[in-house]
């Protein structure tokens, strides 16, 4: 055996005998009054940083939770950031429309005072010098654009390549030919009007139809006079994608095929706008 493992194994025996020493001392040292006071005290104190120890642990899995938890909403407020971000930067060109439509005051509106049941209201004019209240002038409803909502759900089979912008940009140039056209239409009788418009008049009243009667439509025709737009192949791609949107209705007759605006949206016919 070498000398160095003699040595260690006399260091390890020495060291347990020393343990054995320090613990019987310590044994006689609880037996008088005096050190066994003390000894109790030393254990209530044991008794209480223990608990404290306990209280510590919790406190530390209660912060490790809300740690967490803080991570996780983080993460969704970044997902959210970026969402916003991507929205401010693709902001579609073509949003719907919001009409705002201004209901003329009732009698009932009006001040008590100023009007008074079984008093005639006060002319500030003889009767013979009353002016003509002038005509208003009548509001052509457009179709409204397609939604991104509407958009996603077209089948995919039915909108090809076609993108949510292309759509709309159609949309409005039909919006563009229906102005047109019952802006003719809505001149008086009376009034002064070209040669060329005077013959889209009367062309537009020829295409009229009971099955047209209350709602704006328009022909091909129309679209070839008012808008640049091509009657091709993906232009009746889009317009069956408005019907399937129901925003247009096809209806066929004399020869013509007529696009008038769907019920759902219950577009007026200019007769009974007013």
């Amino acid at each position: 055996m070498a000398s160095s493992d003699l040595e260690q194994i006399c260091s390890y025996i020495n060291e347990k005998i020393r343990n054995i020493k320090t613990c019987l001392a310590l044994r006689n040292c609880g037996q008088e009054p005096i050190l066994k006071t003390i000894l109790n005290k030393i254990g209530d104190e044991i008794i209480v940083v223990n608990e404290l120890l306990n209280k510590l642990e919790l406190e530390i899995q209660y912060q490790e939770q809300t740690t967490n938890t803080l991570k996780e909403l983080c993460a969704s407020l970044e997902e959210d950031y970026k969402d916003v971000q991507h929205l401010k930067e693709n902001i579609p060109p073509h949003l719907p429309q919001v009409t705002v439509t201004q209901n003329s005051a009732a009698v009932s509106d009006l001040d008590p005072e100023e009007h008074v049941k079984g008093e005639e209201p006060v002319k500030g004019e003889e009767p013979g010098a009353t002016k003509k209240k002038p005509k208003e002038q009548r509001n052509i409803k457009e179709m409204p654009f397609i939604t991104s909502e509407e958009f996603n759900g077209i089948p995919a089979y039915m909108k090809s390549r076609l993108t949510y912008c292309q759509i709309n940009d159609v949309i409005k140039e039909i919006n563009k030919a229906v102005v047109s056209k019952y802006k003719i239409l809505h001149q008086p009788k009376k009034s002064t009007m070209s040669s060329v418009a005077r013959n889209l008049y009367h062309r537009f009243l020829d295409e009229e139809t009971k099955d047209t009667k209350g709602h704006y439509f328009i022909v091909e025709a129309d679209v070839k006079e008012f808008t640049a737009l091509k009657v091709d192949k993906r232009f009746h791609v889009i317009l069956n994608i408005l019907r399937h949107c129901r925003r247009l209705s096809e209806v066929r007759g004399g020869g013509l095929t007529r696009c008038p605006s769907c019920v759902y949206f219950s577009w007026c016919s200019p007769e009974k706008q007013n």
